[in-house]
């Protein structure tokens, strides 16, 4: 469980979107890559004069970056640390770049937490990045494929999909899962279902790592859709259900199991928390930004996803928490040999 605050922790707390605030004025600006094109060792002056940024302002933000841990100093010249070295210079083997510009997109709403509170209510509307406005809608899913990317080397490991040759991937956003799951099992072919705006996107990426035709990518709503009945190996919902009510979970389970052939297993990656929702504490923070974001957001527990899955008729649920630093859990269940929707 956290621990309370102590007085300086509060101060802390206060000031803590300044660092946020410094690393997404870094992205904006692309300042981590351009220090890797000047040979990660680079002078302030020289790194204003090659990327046509005020001096004064470009000074000021890289001391805040060292200040927070983001780059080195050494006398006058500004060097990447290894962390950003690794995930915040575009295009490097474990760019996060794209992720973090999801929660730069997001971090406006924060600052209108109050009116959550007293209305009830999203104060965006969730339309805007899943259709309604192109541009952040392309963002949040190439922000969604970077994410996918990192975990799902994690995550498509721990999938037993032994003998699986059909799997239906709800809501499955940019397709990185399907795709990352297809090639780690070459007999297996894979259907992503998600919004029209969404999937258009996921076709573009898909096409891209050459799997188009293994990875099929479905414009649909998995609100209201029903699948080929008895016609998958495996489901997969991979963070998606924490923006949903537990009646429309129930709902999506219940479809889902209908599409599954008697023995098919479904596999949910997802925040979660303990029974308390308060653990762990970045399950509990995100449960705030999907709430703030969507009508029915927030994060639920696995013991409550297992109830969910007993509902909607499958059995034998397994939880399994994913390696850090990952803060996701794995939960996992079959629909029984024996059952006919």
């Amino acid at each position: 469980m956290s621990e309370s605050l102590s007085v300086q922790g509060v101060v802390g707390l206060a000031s803590a979107y300044y660092g946020s605030a410094v690393l997404f004025a870094a992205l904006e600006v692309d300042l981590f890559s351009a220090i890797e094109r000047a040979g990660n060792r680079v002078e302030a002056d020289d790194l204003a004069a090659r990327s046509g940024l005020d001096p004064r302002g470009l000074r000021l933000l890289l001391d805040a970056c060292v200040a927070v841990g983001l780059l080195l100093k050494e006398g006058a010249r500004y060097a990447n640390t290894p962390a950003a070295e690794s995930a915040l210079v575009t295009g490097s083997p474990s760019d996060l770049t794209r992720a973090v510009r999801y929660n730069r997109d997001v971090y406006p709403a924060w600052g209108k937490l109050a009116e959550l509170v007293k209305s009830g209510q999203p104060v965006e509307a969730p339309e805007i990045h899943l259709g309604a406005d192109s541009g952040r809608t392309r963002r949040f899913v190439l922000a969604m494929h970077g994410r996918a990317l990192g975990i799902g080397r994690v995550v498509v490991p721990l999938l037993d999909l032994g003998g699986c040759v059909r799997l239906l991937d709800l809501a499955g956003g940019p397709g990185t899962y399907a795709v990352l799951m297809a090639q780690a099992n070459p007999a297996l072919a894979c259907v992503t279902v998600d919004l029209p705006g969404v999937a258009a996107v996921a076709a573009e990426l898909v096409r891209d790592a050459g799997m188009s035709a293994r990875v099929t990518c479905r414009a649909g709503d998995y609100h209201t859709d029903t699948y080929e009945a008895e016609a998958f190996d495996a489901v997969t919902i991979f963070g998606a259900l924490h923006q949903e009510s537990p009646e429309m979970i129930v709902s999506i389970l219940t479809r889902a199991a209908a599409a599954l052939k008697p023995g098919g297993r479904i596999f949910i990656l997802d925040m979660m928390t303990d029974a308390s929702h308060t653990w762990p504490a970045f399950s509990a923070l995100f449960a705030v930004n999907m709430a703030l974001t969507t009508h029915h957001g927030w994060v639920f527990s696995d013991g409550e996803l297992h109830g969910w899955l007993g509902e909607a008729g499958f059995e034998a649920c397994e939880t399994c928490p994913v390696p850090p630093p990952m803060p996701h859990w794995l939960v996992s269940a079959r629909k029984p040999a024996h059952l006919r929707q």
